[in-house]
């Protein structure tokens, strides 16, 4: 049994009530070393920045690699890596060494990683041009090179047209980034290792969790495919599905606006592969706050791999909201699949008046807490010759709020009723098909002076 790599991302940090966003899925799946053996190259980064702390962890997540794929590939830590597949070991700073050629003996491999000292500048792209040149002799292994690095590249040519050019000879590039003294661009890792980013690219600010992440990096690269796979995503009640991606692998379909199913009938069963989607959401309560994205994501295969999924947030931040009337509920209602047309029945409907309804909101800025708003909006009609006439005005006292400062107030379903055609002789058939004219306008006003308070914008 493996592990699958896997993320999930939501597009934004903050968003409105009755916002939207973007939330992405991915997984990557590899087929079993012990019967597509790989060759592996760790290009380690040794510029002077690693001085210290950061080249010890290093050194002890290095060999914790070699340690799994050693067990990986015969189901022992014997020594050897076995089943075909090999280890290398690249070393940079101003120029990279490559300290151990692609060999089986762990003892050897862990003996060049030991031999690791700090100094120098650093220079990705002659590391990237010595790792590739280990696998100029023909293999039908997979080639793979994680690149280890903490910092910017400092000298040497640029390293991405050297990535690319790896790539495309059919190399896959993981990267494992530390933030060090140097600072790190993870844009630029994300293009220099295959895609998608999500599950090839990892970086830490803490050196203690270098071990970890190169473990799990070995783990990943020694899994096994996936077949049968299904996930089911549940979202959190404060969301809806507004609109789904189609997936580069398997298909997608919604049982009901909170939930999706993704099936792939298989994943890294031969090659490395990765299955991507995206959806669109929606926030649809008028609660605020910092929102978990999914009540529940679910993962199977036939293989029982285990896949746990980033579990993301969002701060939703609401305005808030008077209904000075009421408005209608609404009815939900869905077409099925591969259908063009349903028959619904929305209820019963009670005549309120006569004529057409225009309904208005409108937002006023700036109200301070503990101050009651008194507020009107106008709603008027121009003819041909640009006359106005009154349609009608409504006014309310918006009550004070008790949040911690000054806050936006919406104002939401204000509804007009307006008569006929202005001139209706002039349209004696079917008035109530001509184009209407209108014009509101929004007065808003502090029953409650305090000078300390901020003044109110009304925008509509």
């Amino acid at each position: 049994m493996g592990i699958i790599s896997s993320n999930k991302k939501i597009n934004v940090d903050t968003m409105k009530c009755d916002g939207t966003a973007r939330v992405s899925l991915a997984i990557t799946a590899a087929p079993d070393i012990l019967e597509n053996p790989a060759d592996i190259v760790l290009v380690l980064d040794r510029s002077g920045s690693m001085s210290g702390t950061p080249l010890a962890s290093m050194k002890e997540g290095a060999k914790t690699f070699i340690d799994i794929i050693d067990e990986a590939t015969d189901g022992n830590k014997d020594g050897q890596i076995g089943s075909g597949s090999r280890i290398g070991i690249v070393s940079f700073s101003d120029t990279a060494t490559v300290n151990a050629p692609l060999i089986t003996s762990v003892a050897d491999l862990k003996s060049a990683v030991d031999s690791l000292v700090a100094g120098g500048s650093t220079n990705h792209a002659d590391a990237f041009f010595q790792a590739s040149q280990l696998f100029t002799i023909p293999s039908s292994s997979q080639k793979v090179i994680v690149m280890f690095t903490d910092g910017k590249t400092t000298s040497g040519s640029p390293p991405l047209p050297v990535a690319e050019a790896a790539k495309a000879s059919g190399i896959v590039i993981y990267c494992i980034g530390l933030i060090g003294s140097d600072g790190i661009d993870v844009s630029v890792l994300n293009a220099w290792a295959s895609d998608p980013d999500a599950t090839h690219v990892a970086v830490t600010p803490d050196a203690a969790d270098l071990e970890e992440l190169f473990a799990e990096l070995a783990a990943n690269i020694s899994k096994t495919g996936a077949t049968n796979i299904r996930i089911d995503e549940v979202l959190n009640s404060d969301f809806s599905i507004t609109d789904i991606g189609q997936p580069n692998k398997g298909t997608v379909s919604m049982s009901d606006p909170q939930t999706i199913i993704w099936t792939i009938p298989e994943l890294g069963v031969s090659t490395t592969e990765s299955a991507l989607l995206d959806f669109g959401i929606r926030h649809i309560t008028n609660t605020a706050g910092l929102k978990k994205v999914n009540q529940s994501i679910t993962y199977t295969d036939n293989e029982g791999n285990v896949v746990i999924f980033p579990d993301p947030s969002v701060m939703v931040d609401c305005d808030i909201v008077i209904y000075p009337e009421e408005c209608p509920e609404p009815v939900d209602l869905s077409v099925d699949n591969c259908r063009d047309a349903s028959i619904v029945d929305l209820g019963e409907t009670y005549m309120e008046s006569l004529g057409r309804i225009v309904e208005v909101s409108a937002t006023i800025k700036n109200i301070c807490p503990g101050k009651r708003v008194a507020a009107a909006i106008i709603l008027t009609e121009t003819d041909e010759e640009g006359m106005e006439y009154q349609r009608g005005m409504k006014t309310f006292t918006i009550p004070s709020h008790d949040g911690p400062g000054c806050r936006d107030v919406q104002l939401k379903c204000i509804k007009f009723v307006l008569p006929e055609d202005l001139n209706p002789d002039e349209h004696p058939e079917g008035s109530i098909c001509t184009k209407r004219n209108l014009k509101a306008r929004v007065i808003a006003n502090q029953l409650d002076t305090d000078y300390r308070c901020c003044e109110s914008v009304v925008t509509l």
